[in-house]
């Protein structure tokens, strides 16, 4: 479903018009088509500052095709991971302050920072801390021209994992992907190094591949490379059979929470080599208000969403995942910060984000890295049937004014998907659009 003020914003008049009254219109979002690019920022400036990482962060934007360029940039990285103090912060002022208002539409700004726990010493630790206050408030600002803010800690060690995360978001893949903080870990093995469809030869499974978010995940990593295992429930054959002609992937008619179904997907992905990526897409809502929720209505959520996967991934783990595989798990913001009559979603949802992080330790000994992804409001099938004001009321509730697309979660999930983030395990991201509550 199309966002009518996103399209009324594409008419420059009516934009200059209706800003003069005080009724803003949102940016319409840039987004990357196609697989990935070796240089995805070529005729974009940038500005870099601040070397506490120990990078040369001119050379690594330069290697993605961007140009130094002070005025006007599209691009903005500050390393402030040695900020200490009151006024070691003060370069998040010095450095921002004369360039925020001149960063281009669609702009992109990344702070590097330490974790919290890696500090030498109290300052230190709460400069840190005060980065992830600073960019959420700075994305917010952000947000009306379709520019995004977002955070990466990085732990002693992970340095060399900075430029897989900054290809994700300095880029148009993460259009939707704003005040968020990233933590790449110095535990997770070699650094990425970009290759053209990096998932090539590699076997990946997507549940709930028919519609929306599922298909759209499909096709990215069918762009990327991967051979697609894609399950659906027999009733979505129409759709399912659609997507994979187009993306030459195997189909697995299978309802998720029938007894065989571990044993059937276990033995599917054996026999086609093993699983390299596994997204847990599948999921459903039952909404009501727990009073007047029915045992069947709680049960059936409970089962598809978390019970299903729980078993599946048993199945999985006994022989048919591969060493250095990557799992996503499907949460959303309402599992976050919670929502009236959701409690069985919203339930299941944060469940995901706790299995994300208890999977990551449990399997890190098999170079396994896990993440959750939670998207905001998104504008798919499901969305579609919400009443209007309240549609309208969830599609601004974020920084960027507007709901996101299958697309934007897909792109995030293909990332996590990647050797790119090969220093991300156990923890979440939020494809949500800065949302305003719970973000």
């Amino acid at each position: 479903m199309s966002d009518y003020l996103v399209n009324l914003g594409r008419n420059g008049a009516a934009r200059n018009v209706l800003g003069r009254i005080g009724v803003p219109l949102p940016q319409e979002l840039r987004r990357a088509e196609g697989p990935y690019e070796e240089t995805p920022l070529t005729d974009r400036t940038f500005v870099a500052h601040g070397a506490g990482l120990g990078l040369d962060l001119g050379a690594a934007l330069t290697a993605l095709g961007a140009t130094a360029g002070p005025d006007g940039p599209d691009v903005i990285v500050l390393d402030a991971s040695d900020a200490e103090g009151v006024d070691g912060l003060r370069t998040l002022y010095e450095t921002l302050h004369p360039r925020i208002r001149t960063l281009a539409r669609n702009g992109r700004i990344v702070v590097l920072g330490r974790p919290e726990k890696d500090a030498i010493s109290v300052g230190h630790a709460v400069a840190q801390a005060a980065l992830d206050g600073f960019v959420r408030s700075v994305a917010k600002e952000l947000g009306r021209k379709g520019s995004t803010a977002n955070l990466v800690r990085v732990a002693p060690g992970a340095e060399a994992h900075v430029l897989g995360a900054l290809r994700f978001l300095l880029t148009d893949r993460s259009a939707y992907v704003s005040g968020q903080p990233l933590t790449l870990r110095g535990d997770l093995g070699a650094a990425p190094v970009f290759a053209p469809q990096p998932l090539h030869g590699k076997v990946a499974l997507v549940t709930g591949a028919a519609r929306g978010i599922g298909a759209a995940t499909t096709r990215r990593l069918a762009a990327e490379g991967a051979k697609v295992l894609l399950l659906d429930r027999e009733d979505a054959s129409e759709a399912l059979d659609a997507v994979a002609t187009e993306v030459g992937g195997t189909v697995l008619y299978c309802d998720i929470t029938a007894a065989d179904a571990p044993e059937r997907i276990a033995r599917t992905l054996a026999e086609m080599g093993g699983a390299d990526v596994v997204v847990h897409n599948a999921g459903i809502t039952r909404d009501r208000t727990l009073g007047r929720m029915s045992d069947a209505e709680w049960d059936l959520v409970m089962q598809v969403n978390l019970g299903a996967i729980l078993r599946v991934h048993g199945a999985m783990a006994a022989g048919s995942l591969n060493d250095g595989a990557r799992i996503v798990l499907l949460s959303s913001t309402v599992g976050i910060a919670g929502n009236p009559g959701q409690t069985n979603y919203a339930a299941t949802k944060a469940a995901m984000v706790g299995l994300s992080r208890r999977l990551a330790g449990d399997l890190a000994p098999r170079g396994i890295g896990v993440y959750a992804v939670a998207p905001g409001f998104i504008e798919t099938r499901m969305t579609e049937t919400i009443p209007f004001a309240t549609r309208e009321g969830a599609r601004r509730l974020n920084s960027l004014s507007q709901g996101g697309l299958p697309q934007d979660v897909a792109e995030g999930i293909t990332f996590l998907s990647t050797s790119l983030a090969s220093g991300l395990s156990g923890g979440v991201l939020r494809v949500c659009g800065g949302s305003l509550i719970g973000a």
